[in-house]
């Protein structure tokens, strides 16, 4: 795609979004540990999203529009188009000093609520405990550090499946068996963002996990519970939202609620990826945050 934005007004479209478009541009941030791409959506970000694993930054567009604030969309490392890290390791303390520094760098004028789905979201509690003076409150979607190996058990399957594609609705249709998100124009436009053609035809992932280094390992059963102590004693806001058809069961919520007990809870009937099956649910759910 020559123009990134190019599907900017069939998005707006798509939430019923009215108005001038916002300004949108790319940026870039070389980190000590790296290249870390985002997009800019207007002036003096107030709000960081973060996506999950093998998303982009360009996942959040249907939230962002009707929510209507400047924000910062960042491409995790290994993702977009931000560097992949020669040593193959994603996991959120370890991707959370480069991130950081990008928030520094590009929303430095006021401390951010971070919002992170999945991945992005335990990586939100993990810049947190980095750097508390960057984050003024922390949205998690659809996860929580006591989630399972098992409670993911569908998206793990999908990042260790198949890697090369006949097409793009090939992705789209894997996406949706694996319960990750609904069919759509929503995903149909993410996993155009996603992957990219190769001189023989055939369809791969943009993202690390898609072209993992020769000997790497298949995603492993990561466990977050030391990520624990930065919730329970965090004096920023907290809300949780859980996808009813997502990837947290009730016990897993029950303990959020008994180790966090000042975070809000709320519940959208969604997919795992709340931002393209529920924006506008979602955007409205991320203001009322906001404005308390």
């Amino acid at each position: 795609m020559t123009n990134e934005f190019a599907l900017l007004a069939e998005t707006a479209r798509d939430v019923c979004y009215t108005g001038l478009l916002p300004r949108v541009r790319r940026a870039e941030v070389a980190t000590l540990d790296g290249r870390v791409s985002a997009l800019v959506w207007g002036d003096g970000p107030e709000v960081t999203f973060l996506h999950g694993a093998a998303l982009n930054a360009h996942t959040w567009d249907s939230t962002i529009l009707p929510l209507r604030r400047p924000a910062l969309a960042i491409d995790l490392p290994g993702h977009g188009d931000s560097e992949w890290r020669a040593d193959f390791h994603y996991a959120p303390r370890t991707i959370a000093p480069a991130v950081a520094a990008a928030v520094e760098t590009l929303a430095a004028d006021r401390p951010q609520v971070l919002v992170g789905q999945s991945l992005g979201g335990l990586l939100a509690v993990a810049v947190a405990g980095l750097r508390p003076d960057l984050v003024a409150g922390l949205v998690l979607v659809d996860v929580s550090p006591g989630l399972r190996p098992e409670d993911a058990q569908q998206v793990r399957s999908f990042l260790s499946g198949p890697l090369v594609f006949e097409s793009r609705a090939q992705v789209a249709e894997l996406a949706v068996a694996a319960g990750i998100a609904g069919p759509g124009p929503a995903l149909d436009r993410g996993v155009l963002f996603n992957t990219r053609v190769r001189a023989d035809g055939k369809v791969i992932f943009k993202h690390h996990f898609g072209s993992p280094p020769a000997g790497a390992a298949a995603p492993g059963r990561p466990r977050y519970a030391d990520l624990w102590a930065v919730l329970e004693a965090a004096t920023v806001p907290v809300l949780l939202i859980r996808a009813t058809h997502g990837y947290l069961p009730p016990d897993v919520v029950a303990e959020f609620a008994a180790r966090v007990p000042k975070a809000r809870i709320e519940e959208v009937d969604s997919r795992h990826n709340v931002q393209e099956h529920r924006p506008v649910e979602l955007a409205g759910l991320i203001a009322a945050f906001m404005a308390r």
